[in-house]
């Protein structure tokens, strides 16, 4: 990738294709590999929320939620 360019959707939906034929997967090891990426899905989130919350992106978005609060706009689930 050139200058932070995002590959194209037909060269990943080809590297997915290849990944799926390369690693036949049995039941259990397909388990194991969900509970894997799972986690590491998760690691990646988590990442992105912190780099998100130390860049300040989500201020306005808790002020207003603070707000609704205070205005009695939010309810009990």
């Amino acid at each position: 990738m050139h200058g932070g360019q995002q590959p194209s959707k037909l060269k990943v939906m080809g590297t997915v294709k290849e990944i799926e034929e390369a690693v036949p997967l049995s039941a259990a090891e397909l388990a194991v590999f969900r509970e894997w990426f799972a986690e590491f899905d998760g690691e990646a989130w988590d990442r992105q929320i912190e780099a998100d919350a130390k860049a300040a992106r989500m201020d306005a978005l808790a002020d207003e939620a603070i707000m609704d609060l205070r205005a009695g706009r939010c309810t009990k689930r």
